[in-house]
Formats: structure tokens, C-alpha cells, sequence
């Protein structure tokens, strides 16, 4: 179960960690947050709940000077879609696409964990031959491709291949001459 952490604004704007009683950063909140922790933070006056807010403001100084995860196209798709009949649609799909997205990382990154845990050697190992019979067999394939063009050049000595004759016609084409011996 994660952890819930109080934080309360004060009017200064200073934010205050009622569970370790210090004053805290945004980046302090987003460790939090990347730890696994619940945040909530309150206006200290009114007691009013302005998470979003603060969350709003971590987001924004990520983008900012960070490495985006928001391209300007996106924000401005998201943008679009306040007021609109499908904003609640789409707040929905992004929460389950976010939700899904870190599923498949977690799940990865347990078989990626238990698979290096068991064998690495031998996993590694194994890659490393499913590697080579891989090049081993794309090497064959275009030796055997190039090899008919490369005859001449390799050994000046061999004949090159004849040419293949083109098959003859078993049928006359229409309207052409009867030439003698052709089935009437």
C-alpha cells in the first residue's frame, strides 16, 4: 500500500511536509510521486484541495527543463478537447493508456529481471548463438545469391553459365502464318 504525504501551501507559497515537518520543493514532491507516493496538497487556510494544481506546476517545470513527454501537437490535441463533448472520453483514454503503458513496462522489466536473475551466462550465451546462426544463415543466403554473378570474376577460367534457351511456344498466336509441320 503506498504511503499518503501531506504537504499544505502556506500563503508565502512555501510548501510544507507535515510528515517530516520541513519545507519541501516541487522536485521534492515529483521524488515523492516517482517513489511511489500518494501526495496531497492543501491550501494551509482553507484547507482546500489543490493537488492538481501542484501536480499541473511539476509537469510544467519537467517540460520545461527537462526532456519533454508532451510534444506541442499533443498538448494542443489535449487542448481541443476541454469543453467538448468527448473530454471525459478522452481523460478516461489517457488514464488507461497511461495505466497500460506502465503495466507493460513493469511487466517487462520483471521478465527481463527474473531472466537475468536465473542464468545470465546462459541467457546471454543463448542470444549470443541465436545471433550467430542468424548471421550465419543471412551470410549463406547471399553468398548463394551473388555467387553465379561472382563465377567469372572469381575464377577467369570457368565458362560462364549458358543462357537459358526461352521456352518454345506450344501454341500458335492468333492470326500468325501456319509454318510446315504444325498441327492443323
Amino acid at each position: 500500500m503506498t504511503k499518503e504525504r501531506l504537504i499544505k501551501k502556506y500563503a508565502n507559497r512555501r510548501l510544507y511536509d507535515a510528515s517530516q515537518s520541513r519545507h519541501v520543493t516541487l522536485e521534492d514532491i515529483r521524488e515523492f510521486i516517482v517513489q511511489g507516493e500518494k501526495v496531497t496538497v492543501v491550501e494551509d487556510k482553507s484547507g482546500e484541495d489543490i493537488t492538481r494544481l501542484i501536480l499541473l506546476q511539476v509537469i510544467a517545470e519537467q517540460e520545461q527543463f527537462g526532456k519533454p513527454i508532451l510534444s506541442t501537437p499533443l498538448l494542443e490535441s489535449i487542448i481541443r478537447f476541454y469543453g467538448n463533448g468527448m473530454q471525459e472520453f478522452m481523460t478516461r483514454y489517457l488514464e488507461k493508456s497511461v495505466e497500460t503503458f506502465a503495466h507493460q513496462q513493469e511487466t517487462l522489466q520483471a521478465q527481463v529481471s527474473k531472466l537475468m536473475a536465473n542464468a545470465p551466462m546462459t541467457t546471454m550465451a543463448e542470444l549470443a548463438k541465436q545471433n550467430l546462426d542468424y548471421w550465419t544463415k543471412m551470410q549463406e543466403s547471399m553468398a548463394s545469391a551473388f555467387m553465379p554473378m561472382m563465377r567469372g570474376v572469381l575464377d577467369p577460367k570457368a565458362k560462364p553459365a549458358a543462357p537459358t534457351p526461352p521456352p518454345a511456344p506450344t501454341e500458335a498466336p492468333a492470326g500468325s502464318p501456319k509454318r510446315p509441320g504444325d498441327a492443323a
